[in-house]
């Protein structure tokens, strides 16, 4: 068995060097992305008591793409407040999150596009010692807002979880 050197390129690395030789610039990984950031988003929750709004930023000069949200709850009941910051891992060529919320909870997880979707496949948010498994959906509507849709794992099957309609905000 040949020992593979250290020093051999990846196909894909040497793929996408060809193409830059050739002329064509790479697309940025943070592409699917690329509507969020620089805006603010709001939508209500379906009970109507509950808001979630999500403002997205470069940071570090344009390596990471930022995520700042607040959900606002029901009179008497404390906002919830999170974070994601979304990574491109060149090593496993996937776009990449780490979620932190003000409870203790967190996740971490992928990103890719689905035509003119960003698809959050099954992760586990884990607060507490407890574990919740779920995936997501974001769905552009039109040019100002996107359809989120987050389903839960119950045992073996999948559930509704919430559908939000997320329209920007004007600041």
């Amino acid at each position: 068995m040949k020992k593979r050197s250290v020093w051999m390129v990846p196909a894909a690395a040497l793929l996408a060097a060809m193409a830059r030789a050739a002329g064509d610039a790479p697309s940025s990984p943070y592409q699917p992305l690329s509507f969020l950031v620089g805006h603010c988003w709001k939508g209500t929750f379906p009970d109507g008591k509950m808001t979630d709004e999500h403002c997205f930023s470069w940071i570090y000069g344009g390596k990471f793409v930022r995520d700042e949200h607040v959900v606002r709850r029901a009179e008497g009941h404390a906002d919830g407040f999170g974070e994601a910051i979304y990574l491109w891992d060149a090593t496993s060529g996937r776009l990449e999150y780490l979620y932190i919320e003000s409870a203790g909870g967190y996740s971490r997880g992928t990103v890719s596009l689905d035509g003119d979707a960003l698809v959050f496949p099954p992760t586990s948010y884990r607060e507490n010692g407890q574990e919740q498994v779920y995936r997501s959906r974001w769905q552009h509507s039109g040019t100002d807002a996107y359809d989120v849709v987050t389903e839960f794992q119950a045992k073996e099957r999948w559930v509704p979880g919430f559908t939000v309609h997320m329209r920007e905000v004007r600041r």
